[in-house]
């Protein structure tokens, strides 16, 4: 998938664009410092295994998030790329793409769903987040 917004890119499903949107919004530094924001796209039942190998709940990151690399308008950013979608179900989106945080190459897998026993017009939320890191030799240039 051609990432939204891109000039030529076919306008994607909206459960696949509001994922999209939600995915790159936690890799900005503005959303990782506010708990109240990372709370509306993490669902409750949020789970990731970090590139670290680190299993993290939805409180363990609310709490964390602001201190995790990436969270500072000053220091290094998240480069995202190579976005990939697919609608699983109507709600049900899984993403993957690549990150790179200062020098480090990272393999990344969303799902994103939307809650049927949330009020209506709650979004997509993640519910569960691999990262894994990129052996240097496994790098393309």
């Amino acid at each position: 998938m051609t990432a939204p917004g891109t000039p030529g890119a076919p306008d994607p499903d909206p459960d696949i664009a509001e994922a999209v949107a939600g995915e790159l919004a936690l890799l900005d530094p503005a959303v990782r410092v506010s708990r109240a924001r990372a709370a509306e796209l993490l669902d409750p039942g949020f789970v990731e295994v970090g590139a670290s190998g680190r299993r993290w709940t939805y409180e363990e990151m609310l709490a964390e998030l602001p201190e995790m690399s990436g969270a500072t308008e000053d220091g290094p950013r998240y480069e995202p790329a190579a976005f990939a979608a697919v609608l699983l179900a109507p709600g049900v989106v899984h993403l993957t793409y690549e990150t790179l945080l200062d020098g480090r190459r990272a393999r990344r897998s969303s799902l994103w769903r939307r809650d049927p026993a949330a009020p209506a017009g709650t979004g997509l939320r993640m519910y569960y987040h691999q990262g894994t890191p990129v052996p240097e030799a496994d790098v393309q240039p």
